[in-house]
């Protein structure tokens, strides 16, 4: 029972653990952060160019099955007509990234023999992917 005398007990809102549990959460969004960067290259600073542009190259997937069936961006083709092909992907006058995707256990002379029709075309880069160890 309270008396009429007595003050009421003030209401308090404590949020000094609520203060916690946001910079944890904070802390927690910062570190994870850090790791979703991925860095190849050594880091350098880039000098700056009024004139710089975006070079836009066209990327072209090469995929070799085991069996030796070969797909370029995913339409199977032959070995023979695989420079015309990547020719008129690329077309006249401009740059294009091969990329080989080949199978661990296709034959190296195919490889071989895909690798020299690559380099035949005029513009071409070669590129052959690989897992990350």
């Amino acid at each position: 029972m309270r008396l009429p005398d007595e003050a009421e007990p003030t209401a308090e809102i404590n949020i000094v653990p609520m203060i916690d549990v946001i910079f944890s959460i904070l802390a927690f969004v910062i570190i994870s952060t850090m790791f979703l960067t991925r860095s190849e290259g050594l880091p350098i600073n880039l000098p700056s160019a009024k004139t710089a542009e975006p070079q836009e190259t066209k990327q072209i997937n090469v995929t070799i099955e085991p069996d030796g069936d070969i797909f370029v961006d995913r339409q199977p083709i032959e070995v023979n007509s695989l420079k015309s092909s990547i020719t008129g992907l690329i077309g006249e006058n401009q740059q294009g990234l091969v990329i080989i995707n080949a199978d661990k256990q296709v034959d190296h002379g195919r490889v071989v023999t895909v690798m020299d029709m690559v380099r035949q075309v005029q513009g071409a880069k070669l590129a052959i992917a690989a897992t990350k160890q």
